[in-house]
């Protein structure tokens, strides 16, 4: 039996992902993992969309909608590569910072909290056996997807999680030694 330590330092986004996904029940067991996320004062500053099947051809047509937004007109060929990358898995999971306003919490520690779900969420995943790739890019900030994903004023797009089946595993990545990141203090 591994610990969760193993588990972690083991751990990898995987790129490449096919159908299938995960099922229902691997889902709300996931999502139950990411509500358990630090959250101080109990606020929930989080919400998640699951896009699959034919909406991730819709989202593939905003992304490209967002392209155009942002860069004006473009060619059709590159617009098809922007709709592909919301069929780069049979599911993306859309996480959403949704703070709420409260006296003693600033936003940015609900912002943190949504990010600890939405890392819990992909942990859940990779232990059920899928693989998983959070991405974002300057296109889940900008106002035409945030307004097509239905996302309300003050919320925002912390990442766009991936998942399916791990086609083919990617080598192993380099980790930085941890003297480079990590210090006492006072020192």
């Amino acid at each position: 039996m591994s610990s969760v330590t193993d588990f972690l330092l083991n751990r990898a986004s995987e790129p490449r992902l096919e159908a299938p996904g995960p099922d229902a029940s691997t889902l709300d067991r996931a999502f139950a993992c990411a509500s358990r996320a630090p959250d101080h004062g109990l606020l929930r500053p989080w919400r998640y969309l699951v896009i699959e099947g034919e909406g991730l051809n819709a989202l593939g047509d905003l992304l490209a909608a967002g392209y155009t937004d942002m860069r004006g007109k473009t060619d059709e060929a590159k617009l098809e590569i922007i709709r592909g990358k919301a069929k780069r898995a049979p599911m993306v999971i859309v996480g959403i910072a949704s703070p709420k306003e409260h006296q003693k919490i600033p936003e940015i520690e609900q912002i943190l909290s949504a990010g600890a779900g939405m890392s819990f969420l992909g942990l859940a995943l990779e232990d059920a056996g899928f693989g998983v790739m959070w991405r974002t890019g300057e296109l889940v900030y900008n106002p035409v997807v945030l307004e097509g994903l239905g996302l309300e004023e003050g919320e925002s797009i912390i990442g766009l999680l991936y998942t399916g089946s791990v086609s083919s595993a990617k080598p192993a990545v380099p980790r930085p030694e941890l003297a480079e990141f990590v210090a006492r203090w006072p020192a």
